[in-house]
């Protein structure tokens, strides 16, 4: 069959898109916190066959900058934080076949809950669960769930390749088969197909047995977005779909044959995985629609809102300090999070020691100059291009304006999508690994892969 790519609506449960002025925007919902808001963008999301719906994460609002969350409550930049998992389950109940993709970090939770959560929601869901793994950002969320500090970066992940061994291990507890719900006998489940994990390593203890049978698609499809070396290294040993966020093909080039190389020297098929790259596309029935629209986008941000997202992603208070005074050496190898922010900003702005405006100036945090602006014609021909040129396998799609962003997305851009024949005209079947065309994994399998890319 000829390639095709996959899409997924990025989402927040939150006050707010991933663009934080979203709320401002004249057309945006109200209600972010009901559930009828969410079931919308779900039904919008599906009659698009969208693969996925995924939520973004944080357990904290942005307090870094200035140490204070007085501004992100005045200015609701993501103040508002709800848990993603039960808010997917709201959408699982208006939709029959869109997966359902959310957050959950490795550095703050137990293997064991997130294993039984991911496994419950997969089976509520007829299996179309799927769990973004993250080692969060910032001290924020640290001081939340009873740290000092956030932990180091790479210690982070090294942490998180145990966690995904717990979690994988609990998966496999229960054999296919296991269950035999023989009234007659009495028999409920085959004990000899239900095991015991009796796990112990340097960072985590879990005996089991495990208590959720397996889903339909074997288990939750698992989801990363690391963009630093180490980061790579464990999308390329885990993840079966990797979020990016180049802004160029010859960028996302280089990361998308970074990650398939990671995931060769983690002895896996880098065809079963796929690379979606974050845009943001601002669109209409014609080009002069989808700019009008952006006029009205683009008067919405303010520059606390790049400043706090800043802050909050690479763990450092950018109001220490004045906006143009170049940051010292120490201070910028002194970042943590998301450093992948960090070293786009160095590269792109060509400066050893770029000023805070530079950060705001070249991240793109908060601000809406990476969008995407036009009609279908032009909007397809940019996904076109980066999809063909192997820079990625699909796109994680972000809204500006709430659910008209989804809307006229789903209105415009994927019929000519799909008469260029490089999005399907309906879901291949039920389970999320089905329609993304990821092969149902066989209980241990990846235990037998060579681990040198987490080495």
């Amino acid at each position: 069959m000829t390639r095709q790519m996959a899409l997924v609506g990025f989402l927040q449960a939150q006050n707010c898109t991933n663009l934080p002025s979203s709320w401002r925007h004249p057309e945006s919902r109200d209600d972010s916190m009901s559930a009828d808001y969410y079931q919308e963008i779900a039904r919008i999301l599906e009659r698009g066959k969208f693969h996925m719906a995924f939520f973004d994460d944080r357990l904290a609002m942005p307090d870094r900058y200035g140490n204070d969350h007085a501004h992100t409550v005045e200015y609701g930049i993501r103040c508002v934080k709800m848990d993603p998992i039960v808010v997917l389950t709201t959408m699982g109940m208006v939709t029959e076949k869109l997966g359902l993709a959310s957050t959950a970090s490795t550095t703050y939770f137990e293997p064991f809950d997130v294993a039984r959560r991911f496994a419950t929601l997969d089976l509520m869901t007829n299996g179309r669960a799927a769990w973004n793994v993250v080692t969060s950002v910032n001290d924020g969320e640290a001081l939340n769930m009873g740290r000092e500090h956030h932990l180091e970066h790479d210690l982070r992940y090294d942490r998180a390749d145990e966690f995904m061994e717990v979690v994988l291990g609990h998966w496999d507890c229960w054999e296919d088969g296991s269950l035999l719900i023989d009234k007659k006998s009495g028999r409920f489940a085959d004990p000899t197909k239900v095991k015991r994990l009796d796990h112990q390593g340097p960072f985590f203890k879990s005996r089991g047995p495990f208590t959720v049978p397996r889903s339909p698609q074997g288990h939750p499809v698992v989801i990363q977005a690391g963009a630093s070396g180490r980061g790579q290294r464990f999308a390329g040993r885990w993840g079966e779909v990797i979020f990016t966020a180049a802004r160029n093909l010859a960028n996302a080039k280089q990361g998308y044959d970074a990650i398939r190389g990671e995931a060769a020297k983690a002895g896996r098929d880098p065809d079963q995985m796929f690379l979606c790259n974050l845009i943001t596309p601002v669109t209409g029935a014609t080009r002069a629609e989808a700019e009008d629209r952006m006029a009205v986008i683009q008067k919405l941000p303010l520059e606390i809102d790049a400043l706090s997202l800043l802050a909050e992603g690479l763990n450092f208070d950018f109001g220490a300090k004045p906006i143009d005074e170049p940051l010292t050496t120490e201070e910028l190898q002194g970042m943590q999070g998301m450093l992948g922010i960090r070293d786009g900003v160095l590269r792109t702005s060509g400066k050893t020691n770029p000023s805070t405006r530079d950060f705001i100036t070249f991240s793109g945090r908060g601000q809406v100059q990476d969008a995407i602006v036009g009609g279908p014609k032009e909007i397809a021909d940019r996904l076109e291009e980066m999809f063909v040129g192997r820079g990625c396998d699909g796109f994680v799609i972000a809204a500006s304006y709430v659910p008209g962003s989804y809307a006229d997305f789903v209105d415009h851009v994927v019929p000519e999508l799909q008469r260029r024949g490089l999005f399907h005209k309906d879901y291949a079947g039920k389970t999320l690994r089905e329609n993304l065309g990821l092969k149902r994994p066989a209980a241990g399998a990846w235990k037998a892969r060579p681990q040198a890319a987490a080495e």
